[in-house]
């Protein structure tokens, strides 16, 4: 493929709601502009942008995939994004990347929240917004009701430009509105202009329609539409292509992607309604004073790009995905990635169109590609000249909330499945990993179940590793409500020096977060060399409770009196004296088991506020408070008890149809009522005996 100025550089990402067609609609491109020989089908398992294993296998876009097509002398990138809620991490790439966002809606099912979910992104990050309405070969389709609903939902802004002509449930013919022609289509691939059909009094209104938003786009054409005059053919192009670029209109086509109907109309008004990379792609980064800089496109100017997606394959190796800003990025650029400091070695630079590399000379200002092999480079990093070190925004994804136990299905695979799992959070940063030391636990979180469902099945299809998920156990611990005193005493004589240690030690509530080790021995009675051994018998003893074996925190322990042999003791019979002293005196303390407190924001469409309310209640919660946010919705705040959280990521989707969010953060420890504690202790000491 040549390369192409920025002015002739299409930057666009493929959203909307999963099953509405994105990667059939970008197949039908694909063959349209001859990049692909053959029309790829999703059910056949040979479309190029759902190249993966796991999208073959589930029929679905899980990741963002790119593929770059040449129509009448305009490059369009086309920035596949999955449509799935599990999978946003690879919608909020796929912006980043992109300069427009052409939101594909079922004409049969019309808006969902996966519609609402991608123009809200697109909106948030400034980019333009074009609408595609898919499927109209379906006869349960209905693009006109379709439309009405876009334009309730999203505004006045929302304008035809092309629309079907249906004949008894049939939309083989397109009304281009902008030339007034119509096309009709054959499932054969034959195109042919037609006579304008007669659409009664709908055609006068769609036109009205795009009157109505190229009124909006200047104060000039809006006082010239009130006062009920007719806009110029050129004053209705000039008007639609300008706002259509700032954003105060979102143009709407149509078609059926299955059978390539009105997809090259689509195209050829993407070459001059779509803003171009040089119009759309400039950026404002940071310096290393932390001072705002322009960043224009500009491929004469020093390099600057954004590593928006990163593959790490064990069979095709590590892939850096990049979005250049300015500059030229080839094998001979000197470059710098901003995170780390250090300067990348670059060897060569691709084109990619799916899974299929080819080789390039560079990757221009405005323009995406990949660079093999960078070790060290992370999605969101900056990589730029040494000559002018900037920082560019990195990638917004959504929060990781929901978190299982993962473990090996084979003993002493813990390393395999670390080491994996590091290789798969670099290609999803929306995969979090730790190991919780207190549990024994290796944790992993996602964006829920499939998500994670997938990571699992990933790990056994690239890296052979056998691991199965379970509920993750809960980090609770122990703690006393009173004051005791107790005594521990050890002595061991079996010929030669025998064992003995003496002490007496205070134990009581304190403010901390595991042990507080005191003394106020007088005259003597347990030499000060002696101390730490006591104090080093405590630290050990409390990491088990004598409730249930779980972590004690919160104790002062003060040593203020025993005796001592001047022969046979020693600092492990002392040691052992404190260990003796701890388990005869906490029973007495009044232990408690106390369990994690989180604090939860929930943020739900106002219509879903009771339901989740209940649900917190029901799940040993307090709610603290609503705030407003933005249109439409709510955000709950509560505590929680984490016991209880497992499985609220499946209650907010169910309950909100996938328009609810969640995040959860540690807030402290509280008392287990009395009921619940019982069954911990009893499942606790249950797991102990196996």
């Amino acid at each position: 493929m040549k390369q192409y100025d920025a002015k002739k550089i299409l930057n666009i990402a493929l959203a909307g709601h999963a099953g509405c067609g994105k990667t059939s609609v970008a197949e039908s491109i694909l063959y349209l502009s001859k990049t692909s020989e053959r029309l790829g089908k999703i059910e056949d398992g040979n479309t190029t942008l759902d190249f993966d294993s796991e999208e073959i296998k589930r029929q679905a876009s899980i990741m963002t995939a790119v593929a770059p097509v040449e129509w009448k002398n305009t490059k369009i990138n086309l920035i596949d994004t999955p449509g799935l809620f599990d999978f946003a991490g690879g919608l909020a790439e796929g912006i980043r990347a992109a300069d427009s966002a052409l939101i594909v809606v079922s004409g049969k099912d019309g808006i969902n929240v996966g519609t609402e979910k991608a123009v809200e992104a697109a909106t948030k990050a400034g980019l333009t917004k074009i609408f595609f309405v898919n499927g109209l070969c379906d006869e349960s389709a209905r693009f006109y009701r379709v439309f009405e609903s876009l334009k309730a939902t999203f505004g006045p802004s929302v304008c035809p430009v092309v629309v079907p002509y249906i004949v008894d449930g049939q939309a083989n013919t397109y009304v281009n509105l902008f030339d007034y022609k119509a096309y009709e289509y054959s499932t054969d691939g034959a195109v042919k202009q037609t006579a304008l059909p007669d659409m009664g009094n709908r055609l006068e209104g769609l036109r009205e329609a795009i009157k109505e938003a190229v009124a909006e786009t200047s104060e000039e054409l809006l006082e010239k539409f009130l006062m009920g005059e007719e806009f110029t053919p050129e004053e209705i192009i000039l008007g639609v292509s300008q706002g259509v670029k700032d954003g105060t209109i979102c143009p709407v086509f149509c078609g059926d992607a299955h059978n390539t109907f009105a997809i090259d109309q689509l195209l050829n008004s993407l070459t001059w309604l779509a803003p171009s990379a040089a119009d759309k792609s400039e950026e404002i980064g940071v310096d290393l004073d932390g001072e705002p800089v322009e960043i224009n496109v500009n491929s004469n100017a020093a390099a600057a790009a954004i590593v928006f997606k990163t593959v790490a394959d064990p069979f095709i190796g590590r892939l850096s995905y990049i979005k250049v800003i300015s500059g030229k990025i080839s094998p001979d650029t000197p470059i710098v990635n901003m995170r780390t400091g250090s300067q990348e070695r670059i060897s060569k630079v691709l084109t990619i169109c799916g899974k299929k590399q080819s080789d390039s000379d560079y990757i221009g200002a405005g323009d995406i590609g990949a660079i093999p092999k960078l070790v060290n480079a992370k999605t969101g990093d900056t990589l730029c000249s040494p000559l002018r070190k900037v920082v560019l925004d990195g990638i917004d994804y959504p929060v990781s909330s929901y978190t299982m136990a993962i473990y090996p299905n084979n003993k002493g695979d813990e390393d395999k499945v670390a080491q994996a799992l590091s290789k798969l959070a670099d290609e999803d940063p929306t995969i979090k990993f730790e190991t919780n030391h207190e549990t024994h636990e290796m944790l992993i979180s996602g964006i829920g179940e499939q998500h994670l469902e997938i990571v699992i099945s990933r790990l056994k299809s690239k890296y052979n590793v056998d691991a199965t998920l379970q509920k993750q156990k809960i980090a609770y611990r122990e703690t006393i409500r009173k004051k005791v005193s107790a005594q521990g005493r050890y002595k061991k004589q079996s010929g030669g020096h025998g064992q003995f240690g003496d002490v007496w030690i205070e134990f009581e509530p304190y403010d901390c977060e595991g042990i507080e080790f005191a003394e106020r021995i007088v005259g003597g009675s347990v030499p000060k060399n002696f101390f730490p051994a006591v104090e080093k018998g405590l630290r050990e003893s409390i990491k088990k409770g004598v409730l249930a074996g779980f972590p004690t925190v919160g104790i002062k322990a003060t040593l203020y009196d025993g005796s001592y042999h001047p022969v046979d003791s020693s600092e492990m019979s002392f040691k052992t004296a404190a260990s003796l002293a701890y388990k005869n005196g906490i029973p007495n303390a009044s232990p408690v088991l106390l369990e994690p407190i989180y604090s939860l924001k929930v943020k739900v469409p106002d219509a879903n506020m009771g339901d989740v309310m209940g649900e917190v209640n029901k799940r040993r919660g307090r709610v603290l408070g609503m705030n407003p946010a933005e249109k439409g919705t709510q955000v709950v705040e509560a505590e929680v008890p984490m016991a209880e959280m497992s499985d609220f990521s499946t209650f907010i989707k169910q309950a909100t149809q996938g328009r609810g969010s969640y995040e959860l953060e540690f807030a402290r420890y509280e008392d287990v009522p009395a009921n619940i504690a019982q069954k911990v202790i009893e499942n606790a000491k249950a797991d102990l005996d196996e």
